[in-house]
C-alpha cells in the first residue's frame, strides 16, 4: 500500500474512532493519546477498523511503536 492510500485509510479510520477529532486539519506528528485524547479502548477499536479496512493486523508488541498519527501512516504502508 503506497503512502496516500495508507494515510487516507487512518483518516477514515480516526473519522470513524474519533468523530471529534477534525482530520481536515491534523498534522500527523500529533501524538494519538496525547494530542487527539485517544484512549486504550479507542486505539484499540482504532487498529481494528484499520485492519478491517486494509487486512493490515497489528501485533500487540507494535503498540508502543505507534504513538504518532504519521507512525501509524507509516506502519500501515509498509506492512499493507
Amino acid at each position: 500500500m503506497n503512502a496516500q492510500d495508507a494515510r487516507a485509510a487512518v483518516f477514515a479510520a480516526l473519522d470513524e474512532v474519533a468523530p471529534d477529532v477534525d482530520t481536515s486539519d491534523l498534522d500527523t506528528s500529533w501524538r494519538l493519546r496525547q494530542d487527539l485524547e485517544i484512549d486504550s479502548l479507542d486505539f484499540l477499536r482504532l487498529l481494528e477498523v484499520l485492519s478491517e479496512a486494509t487486512g493490515v493486523d497489528t501485533p500487540e508488541e507494535d503498540y508502543s511503536s505507534l504513538s504518532t498519527v504519521q507512525q501509524l501512516i507509516d506502519y500501515i504502508a509498509r506492512r499493507g
